[in-house]
């Protein structure tokens, strides 16, 4: 049974909701990306310390995403000033983390600092899909494909733009500062949006879980964000010292993420003519193509790597794009006020991202693999392995499941 969404004061201006996307998107896989090589390089922290802390962060969500997600249904009727808070935090901690030299030990502070990010940035993610499965509502056509369109877009931008920001600005001082004038023009980009106290009343966590498609998509969700989690865990260990290529990392990261940014309208039209499950399965049947071919590259092998860049991003753009677009239409049919779904999906989003780097890191150094050293044929082998390999094996997974997950994209 569908419930009846009441429809939001000020029609959704969606320039706003891409902005706001791509400050959290720069606030979110960027720094698995930055942060454990900067600590690592600056302060010599060890990997296996810091993929310790990742995970250990992680499992507070196991507990914090739910209660933010309840937490934001509460003060649905002041979601438009909690919002400025929580941006501030999460810029004030992303100084702390790069701008500031640690009062403390570096692994703490270091711990600390992720801690208000990341509880900021959940809270943040919770309220902003949220919104969105409201505003879908009062666009035309397929409004929640329309809506992902602009938001994952937007998102995949922010990406680009964090992933190459400290090498063009000259450190991770300098972007730490520009994230912090993003944070500033996306509050006003979504000025009038958060329109909290329009929503309907909250359905709880049960109706969510209790829901069959709702868990396995949420399933599908976490089954899939785990490729892209430990390839971005292991992207600046295999472009230093697989392909032996230091200070192509930049440019890589970009060639991925503008190659996703670009797809991403193109996926979510096809979608609209197509049907999102079809089209998001084509999707990752194209990543699988493009990550095994990682495995037999070696020194020397960067434009074959920027290749699988570029069709692996791609193919990123459908997964960012639609899998959330499939999950919104669910909950606006069975929890339109979806601050608690989104709650549980926040968590799966980034609970492949600590697990990976909790497995991964000290795996790698395990079997002998020093990042910015020599290593021998046997680390660097399981440095492949691990990042072309292990990335097919789960998105095949991933696939399975949601072929077999049974969607009525009519609602």
């Amino acid at each position: 049974m569908s419930h009846a969404i009441t429809a939001p004061a000020t029609a959704p201006r969606l320039p706003g909701f891409a902005v706001f996307a791509a400050l959290l998107a720069s606030a979110g896989l960027p720094l698995y990306i930055h942060a454990p090589k900067f600590y690592v390089d600056e302060y010599g922290v060890s990997l296996a310390a810091l993929g310790t802390v990742l995970f250990g962060l992680r499992l507070l969500d196991v507990v914090q995403d739910p209660l933010l997600g309840r937490l934001s249904e509460r003060l649905r009727a002041h979601r438009a000033t909690t919002v400025w808070v929580a941006v501030l935090a999460m810029a004030g901690a992303m100084l702390g983390l790069f701008a500031v030299t640690p009062p403390m030990a570096p692994l703490w502070w270091f711990a600390l600092m992720l801690t208000v990010v990341f509880s900021a940035f959940s809270y943040l993610t919770i309220c902003f899909y949220a919104q969105g499965v409201a505003s879908a509502d009062d666009l035309p056509g397929q409004g929640h494909l329309r809506l992902a369109r602009w938001r994952e877009t937007g998102a995949l931008l922010g990406i680009c733009a964090a992933a190459v920001a400290p090498l063009v600005l000259g450190g991770y001082a300098g972007f730490s500062l520009a994230f912090l004038g993003l944070a500033l023009v996306a509050i006003w980009a979504m000025t009038g949006q958060w329109q909290g106290a329009d929503l309907p009343p909250s359905t709880g966590f049960g109706r969510v879980l209790g829901d069959p498609i709702a868990r396995r998509l949420l399933l599908v969700a976490l089954i899939n964000a785990a490729p892209v989690a430990v390839s971005s865990t292991l992207f600046l260990f295999f472009v230093e010292s697989r392909l032996a290529a230091p200070g192509w990392e930049g440019p890589f990261l970009l060639l991925f993420f503008l190659s996703a940014a670009v797809a991403a309208p193109f996926w979510g039209r096809l979608a609209e003519s197509r049907g999102a499950k079809p089209v998001l399965l084509a999707g990752m049947v194209l990543s699988i193509a493009a990550f095994g071919g990682a495995i037999l590259l070696g020194a020397g092998d960067l434009w074959a790597f920027g290749v699988i860049c570029l069709v692996s991003g791609a193919a990123l753009g459908a997964d960012m794009t639609l899998l959330p677009a499939l999950f919104a239409t669910r909950m606006a049919v069975i929890s339109p006020n979806a601050a608690e779904g989104f709650g549980l999906w926040s968590f799966v989003s980034k609970f492949t991202l600590a697990l990976a780097a909790v497995s991964l890191l000290p795996l790698l150094q395990a079997g002998g693999f020093q990042a910015g050293q020599d290593n021998d044929s046997q680390a660097l082998w399981l440095l492949s392995l691990l990042y072309g390999a292990l990335p097919c094996a789960l998105k095949l997974l991933a696939i399975t499941l949601l072929a077999i997950t049974p969607i009525d994209e009519r609602n």
